[in-house]
């Protein structure tokens, strides 16, 4: 019994037509075809449907079925079994009117881009042995820099998402800290290292913890911050004053409630005067900088020695495409760089395996690059200024609905609704979620159950933001 070969088919390898062959197809065009109708479905229908999904896993295991079979199947009909049985078990997402945890949608033009990245499967960890893909993400990551005003000299790095991105600027942080301090962590470890001080406002998110649980830090001393979820500085300096040793300091540009964005000027001024690593955990807020109209929120955030951000999320690249910036580069390198005989020593240049914890990896930057090629400069800033600006409205507009008050100010893109009390706004976030037309986080932010309403998507616009308001007006309860 042979094992299928021909990915449009069962068949032996010897039975692929040579002239199918000599034309480059090798059995994709089927089931390219194939996928593409279903995706092409999925859509047309996405931005209408029901945005929570509508059966579970255990549904969805019963219907692409739970044994591994002995026999395959045709590739053609293994797609269509899929997109049967997992559609029904998806979110819509890409709806505009999807508002939950900091989810971008997807701009065609960047899923064409990542169709391509999956077409070429280019390993994009050498530099000289892919240099086309190489070559895109190098000039994303400088367009980058240049659109956010960061330090041009900085290095770019493409992770999986925001928290890996944070794990990339703290690994760079320890590394270069503990050899201000005359320790080696990659030779000799951390066990016997001088303690290193990670310091953190008290709202920073979960992300900071779980980076700094990677990398051995231990949990932060947390900062009092005040009702917007802004660290205090005077809290800073008295973190920052009250011990000695290595120290890194992890601000925040876009607080998961709020939206708010910490004060990096001053902050920046501490941390240099104390010798601190200075991070900027800006998962979705980092894409303010981009902005001529917001641009006063990152104020004095280009001083920062590292950043963490997410194209999926502002700038509506799909998954994944979390991005790591460290103006201190030879840290980065020296954090994840490795050298063995089997790889390729580049000419210039450091090797992308050297700037994140990845040796192999897609070339998640190519749909960031043509996104931004796509938008230019002009078409990033209305798009972040359009999602605020969307952000606002909603705010204004859900305001006047009976019994309805938005607990945070919007600077940004984050809406927190509340009502009277938790069980009144709970059973409005449960009302909605049966209707299946809106969908936004429960949460708790002050002590209060709150829905999170996080405008990050470009499908979102007048329209979607009206029908997001009728939609919460009809989940109210009755007079």
């Amino acid at each position: 019994m042979g094992v299928p070969t021909d990915p449009g088919s069962a068949a032996d390898p010897a039975s692929v037509d040579s002239a199918e062959s000599g034309r480059g197809s090798r059995g994709y065009d089927a089931v390219l075809d194939t996928a593409d109708a279903a995706a092409r479905r999925w859509l047309g229908a996405v931005f209408g449907r029901p945005i929570p999904a509508a059966i579970g896993i255990d549904e969805v295991k019963a219907a692409i079925g739970r044994e591994l079979p002995r026999v395959g199947m045709p590739a053609e009909a293994v797609i269509e079994q899929l997109a049967e049985a997992i559609e029904p078990g998806l979110m819509a997402s890409q709806s505009g009117r999807f508002f939950g945890w900091v989810m971008g949608g997807t701009y065609p033009v960047a899923l064409a881009a990542d169709w391509l990245v999956s077409a070429w499967d280019q390993n994009a960890g050498m530099r000289d042995a892919t240099p086309g893909v190489i070559a895109a993400e190098e000039l994303a990551g400088e367009w980058l820099l240049q659109l956010l005003g960061l330090p041009g000299d900085a290095d770019v790095g493409f992770v999986t998402g925001a928290t890996s991105a944070n794990f990339v600027g703290l690994a760079a942080a320890r590394q270069h800290v503990l050899e201000q301090a005359g320790w080696d962590v990659n030779q000799d470890g951390l066990s016997g290292a001088p303690r290193i001080r990670l310091i953190a406002g008290a709202e920073r998110h979960g992300a900071i913890d779980l980076a700094a649980r990677y990398l051995g830090l231990g949990a932060a001393t947390l900062v009092p911050v005040d009702r917007h979820g802004r660290i205090s500085i005077a809290g800073l300096a008295r973190a920052l004053s009250e011990g000695s040793g290595p120290a890194i300091v992890c601000l925040q540009a876009g607080n998961i409630h709020s939206g708010a964005f910490d004060d990096f000027a001053a902050a920046s001024a501490l941390c240099r005067a104390a010798g601190a690593w200075l991070h900027i955990d800006g998962a979705f807020g980092l894409w303010a900088g981009a902005a001529p109209g917001l641009r006063h929120l990152t104020a004095g955030y280009e001083l920062a020695d590292s950043w963490a951000t997410d194209a999926h999320k502002t700038l509506n690249v799909p998954y994944d495409c979390g991005v790591a910036i460290v103006a201190r580069p030879t840290a980065m390198h020296t954090a994840f760089g490795v050298h063995a005989s089997y790889l390729l020593t580049p000419e210039a240049g450091a090797d992308p395996f050297e700037k994140v914890p990845e040796m192999s990896r897609r070339a998640r930057g190519v749909p960031l690059l043509a996104t931004l090629r796509w938008l230019g400069r002009d078409g990033v800033e209305a798009l972040v200024a359009g999602l605020a600006e969307n952000a606002a409205t909603l705010a204004a507009e859900l305001s006047e609905l009976p019994g309805v008050s938005i607990l945070n100010n919007v600077v940004f893109t984050q809406v927190c609704l509340v009502m009277a009390d938790d069980t009144a706004t709970l059973a409005v976030g449960a009302r909605l979620h049966e209707q299946g037309l809106v969908l936004a986080s429960p949460s708790r932010w002050h002590d209060r159950a709150v829905l999170r309403f996080s405008v990050s998507n470009w499908a979102t616009d007048a329209g979607e933001v009206r029908a997001t308001v009728d939609a919460v007006r009809a989940a109210l309860p009755p007079d």
